[in-house]
């Protein structure tokens, strides 16, 4: 049986997939792993569209739910000046993610955490994040209600989700929350959705 990649410790063996990826001008040499989203030897077309559309709004970015690290490796890439950190609840996604920054010399804060739990009451400029989705309704909601407790104000929440397969649920939340929520890119299905902390 696989692991289910919202594991805190995947038991299944080790694998890897080595490749080099160029996103928005920017070449980074990683590595994925079996037991951690997504094991491929490229990045995810939802994880693409939001590295390629993102806009910081300040100075500090939060990946929620890292996996072994794309978006916010590349977020600091072609952002140098902004300050990243990078949480995930897979021991194995932190590890890979800290490999993964290592090996491209990119200076970023990686912490276990089970969404926010690690990081207290810090707030960001701008939390980004492919969603958990396989984890369930309930995680994902969780994300985004408690996102709200982790922005500065004027600051973003980037979601990034194939609009039919639960995106557009998810969508209505942020509205929800927030009180506003735009559509930033359409493309194949998949939508990146932000929305402001008024």
């Amino acid at each position: 049986m696989n692991d289910f990649y919202y594991s805190e410790k995947p038991s299944s063996e080790i694998r890897e997939k080595e490749f080099t990826e160029t996103c928005a001008g920017k070449s980074l040499r990683l590595i994925s792993v079996s037991g951690v989203f997504s094991f491929e030897d490229r990045v995810d077309k939802v994880s693409r569209l939001l590295i390629e559309n993102f806009r910081p709004t300040g100075s500090t970015v939060l990946d929620v739910g890292c996996g072994y690290g794309a978006i916010g490796l590349f977020i600091k890439s072609i952002y140098p000046e902004v300050s990243v950190t990078m949480v995930d609840i897979n021991e194995r996604a932190v590890k890979y993610s800290k490999l993964n920054a290592e090996r491209n010399f990119l200076n970023v804060e990686v912490i276990k955490s089970d969404l926010y739990s690690g990081i207290e009451s810090r707030k960001f400029s701008d939390i980004v994040t492919n969603p958990p989705i396989a984890a369930g309704k309930k995680v994902v909601e969780r994300l985004i209600r408690e996102s709200k407790l982790h922005l500065n104000p004027g600051g973003s929440l980037w979601f990034a989700a194939y609009h039919n397969k639960g995106g557009s649920s998810y969508k209505k939340i942020m509205e929800e929350v927030f009180n506003n929520v735009q559509d930033v890119v359409k493309k194949g299905g998949i939508r990146l959705y932000r929305s402001v902390l008024m």
